[in-house]
């Protein structure tokens, strides 16, 4: 059974299920906060390095959200500001962005132990404040030939209104299995494998692992397009999280006590 709900229902979803008992058994637990803000930190912190990609490769974005970017090449390791100005800019997938994203790196990205750290500042997502790091380390050739890489990441997200806050921590090995012997960015495609842990939006501890391999592909706004992640809360069931097979549609599923939710990354 698929049941598509907003997301900011999910509280009162919870509640209802509460109140509404009529004996002394414990309804399910539907709760899925956990699961997604799992997946829209993950989408967050991937579309930051997004920015950093596109300004390296157009020395400037080229879109209706064009940012100022500025890059350091005295400074030892090297910088680069991305700004997108203190008013919300509305990228072409709706996106809103607001804020600066600062980067340094020791090397090109595709030198094997380059290290590129992103930091935002004062950097808003859709109104929700992002704080935090993420590093990335190109770790040279796996056994394929293949390059890839080593994710960190340590974040936080904050609502606009102060009313939640949610933290997010990755451990990530992101490997690049299409698009790597050319010069353009839209046909790089990467498979993520590992996992992290967070606590959620209502202080509920939770750790994640990648059951089956997430597939980014750059054409698609770095939207995870296909995969699976278990996330699970402190003393509560498993939740998996289902990004589908293939379609750039932005969404997911999660689902939990034989309930199944569709969630649209925003």
């Amino acid at each position: 059974m698929k049941t598509r709900i907003p997301f900011l229902l999910i509280p009162a979803l919870a509640l209802a299920f509460t109140s509404c008992r009529k004996d002394k058994t414990e309804a399910p637990d539907m709760d899925y906060s956990a699961a997604s803000d799992n997946a829209r930190a993950d989408d967050v912190f991937n579309d930051m390095l997004s920015m950093v990609d596109k300004a390296v490769d157009d020395n400037g974005l080229r879109d209706e959200c064009d940012a100022t970017v500025t890059f350091d090449t005295t400074t030892t390791p090297r910088t680069i500001t991305i700004d997108f100005g203190e008013v919300n800019c509305t990228a072409p997938n709706g996106r809103l962005r607001r804020g600066k994203i600062l980067v340094s790196y020791t090397g090109p990205y595709r030198q094997a132990g380059t290290v590129i750290t992103i930091t935002p500042l004062n950097y808003y997502v859709n109104n929700n404040l992002v704080t935090g790091t993420k590093t990335v380390t190109n770790m040279g050739l796996n056994d394929n030939d293949q390059p890839y890489f080593n994710i960190v990441v340590n974040g936080t997200i904050t609502a606009g209104d102060g009313s939640w806050t949610a933290t997010h921590q990755a451990q990530r090995t992101r490997t690049w299995i299409e698009g790597s012997g050319t010069a353009q960015l839209s046909d790089d495609v990467y498979l993520i494998t590992g996992g992290g842990s967070g606590v959620n939006r209502n202080g509920i501890p939770y750790t994640t692992s990648i059951t089956q391999a997430l597939r980014i592909e750059l054409d698609c706004n770095w939207w995870v397009v296909s995969g699976t992640v278990v996330v699970t809360p402190t003393g509560r069931p498993a939740r998996t999280i289902d990004y589908g097979n293939g379609a750039c549609d932005g969404t997911f599923t999660v689902s939990v006590n034989g309930q199944t939710y569709t969630i649209t990354i925003g």
